[in-house]
């Protein structure tokens, strides 16, 4: 890139910290970084025109573990483990909704459901048989039971007759929580950039020297934030995995409020305004889906616009209206990996579709080790 002086000195020069990645973990380390060093050079970078990846695309859930994922949870990892995993994304959203405030994010605690499909009896009988015990381990995150028996007051086709609901989950609005992130941070100081892409970086003594797409330059520390696209400049155990979403057009008189998750997860809706989102699918064909490419394929739209003519909406006459898709940051490991690589690297990635829930705590703890 052909830069002038000035453009070099005012925005590329001296930089005291260097943030790939301006979703919601880049935003909260940018935040926390600077009530940490109020002097310092903050520069964001990201590829996208918009935040990229999951932070601007995802379905807007403030989720912290659905029964059948705890339950699945507790029978590979020891009970103090999925505690500290509900606790952290139980801290993560308090974390989020006290730095913006409800009305920022339009928080609505309208609680979660979990629906079984018919054939599934038997994981609602095993999730129904273990909610007492989880209700009584998850009580010293939550101060009292989450989780309780629901008939299916929505008239959800081909599901058993009863849900199992989460009084504490919530939902937000996603594109006015990170537009309230964004101008957090910019109002702080930090600079972000847009369309520029860090392709690689050698990690030197006392600086980092970061190579992009449109310029090259030095940085006292280097943080990866990037989550699905993470394996593209660490060699860390996480790997991106896509997931496709599709929203409605206004229904008239749409009576259904919440947050649901169906297929032990692999499927999620939710109503916004009065539209249906319905997300998911990527247990059809995990191979394609383990991608950082964007996109829809014709095997998950069709079931997921299936799911909402036979099981969602039976009764109901709806258009779809948009269509899209997030990459998401998974591994085998449920824990994000969120460490400093070098004196001078540190890296939050993996948030395994738990972004809104654990994103603002993952770039306060960066922000911390630096």
């Amino acid at each position: 890139m052909n830069l002038s002086y000035w453009e070099y000195k005012t925005w590329l020069s001296n930089i005291d910290f260097t943030i790939v990645g301006s979703g919601i973990v880049g935003l909260n380390c940018a935040h926390y970084l600077r009530k940490k060093y109020p002097k310092a050079k903050i520069l964001i970078l990201e590829k996208g025109v918009l935040p990229q990846g999951a932070s601007t695309k995802n379905a807007g859930f403030a989720c912290f573990g659905s029964i059948s994922e705890i339950v699945s949870d507790l029978k590979s990892h020891a009970e103090e483990e999925v505690v500290e995993l509900v606790r952290n994304r139980w801290e993560g959203i308090q974390l989020l909704r006290n730095t913006l405030g409800d009305s920022e994010i339009d928080f609505q605690q309208l609680g979660g459901h979990e629906l079984f499909l018919e054939k599934d009896i038997n994981l609602f009988n095993e999730c129904y048989e273990a909610m007492g015990d989880v209700n009584k381990l998850l009580e010293t995150v939550y101060g009292e039971g989450a989780y309780y028996l629901q008939r299916n007051n929505f008239n959800f086709g081909r599901i058993h007759n009863n849900y199992i609901s989460s009084r504490f989950e919530a939902q937000i609005n996603t594109g006015s929580m990170m537009n309230a992130l964004l101008s957090l941070v910019r109002r702080s100081g930090a600079n972000i950039l847009n369309s520029v892409e860090v392709t690689s970086f050698e990690d030197g003594r006392d600086s980092v020297k970061v190579c992009t797409n449109q310029f090259d330059f030095e940085t006292r520390k280097l943080i990866i934030a990037t989550n699905g696209f993470a394996n593209q400049l660490l060699d860390q155990e996480v790997k991106p995995a896509r997931a496709q979403v599709l929203i409605t057009k206004p229904i008239d008189n749409l009576n259904i409020k919440g947050t649901f998750h169906l297929d032990e997860g692999f499927y999620y809706f939710r109503n916004i305004e009065n539209r249906i989102l319905l997300g998911g699918g990527r247990n059809l064909d995990f191979k394609t889906e383990e991608t950082s490419e964007f996109g829809q394929t014709e095997l998950i739209q069709d079931r997921l616009d299936a799911m909402l003519h036979e099981i969602i909406l039976p009764n109901t006459d709806f258009q779809i209206e948009h269509r899209w898709s997030g990459i998401m940051g998974v591994g085998i490991k449920k824990r994000p990996i969120v460490k400093q690589l070098s004196d001078n690297l540190i890296c939050g990635v993996r948030l395994g579709g738990m972004g809104i829930a654990i994103g603002s705590l993952v770039g306060k703890t960066l922000a911390d080790l630096s």
